[in-house]
């Protein structure tokens, strides 16, 4: 399995969320379950490769002014990413995983979405555009989002070829990356 690093970004692919970015804080401090647990992105971003102009950290919470991604240091191969989030209204947000380039990462990775599925835009979105989806692959199975302005809390699982998603304590999708073996077509012969 190729080593993996993390993003947290903010992608822009209908509305710019240039306003509402630095008000959808993501939460990466703390150790949730004791030993073993660390800070992604290390103490005051020390360890992401990140633009400082756009990306900053208050006290854990991590806020960017525009659309931009933020990058794990540290790459890794199984792992649990714990983290809390809050969307702004109309956010469009995910997680990278999988990534094998952090230059062209969306043709080689894996998007965990986050979005405000209650939000005039994403609420008619594709389901497979909405959080928790495997974006552009495979829906969530469960709605346990809360709205805008209320935090929501990620446990995301990557072991092997297996992805996992918790939110909001609720296994919402899981997805064995076997099963994916072209970039443009899922394996219902649905188009990417």
């Amino acid at each position: 399995m190729k080593k993996i690093q993390f993003v947290l970004f903010f992608l822009f692919i209908t509305i710019v969320l240039q306003v509402s970015a630095q008000n959808t804080p993501i939460v990466v401090q703390g150790q949730p379950m004791g030993k073993g647990w660390k800070n992604l992105f290390g103490n005051n971003l020390s360890k992401a490769i990140y633009d400082k102009s756009i990306w900053k950290d208050s006290s854990g919470v991590i806020t960017a002014s525009k659309d931009d991604a933020i990058w794990s240091f540290d790459e890794y191969d199984d792992f649990i990413l714990d983290l809390d989030f809050q969307n702004a209204d109309g956010t469009n947000s995910g997680v990278i995983v999988h990534a094998t380039d952090i230059v062209e990462w969306i043709p080689n990775s894996v998007e965990i979405q986050i979005a405000d599925d209650y939000s005039k835009q994403w609420s008619k979105a594709a389901p497979t555009w909405q959080c928790a989806a495997i974006f552009g692959r495979k829906p969530a199975t469960n709605k346990s989002l809360k709205p805008a302005g209320e935090w929501n809390h990620f446990t995301i699982t990557c072991k092997g070829k297996m992805i996992s998603i918790v939110l909001n304590g609720t296994l919402v999708n899981e997805c064995n990356m076997d099963d994916f073996t072209s970039a443009k077509v899922n394996p219902d012969g649905s188009s990417v």
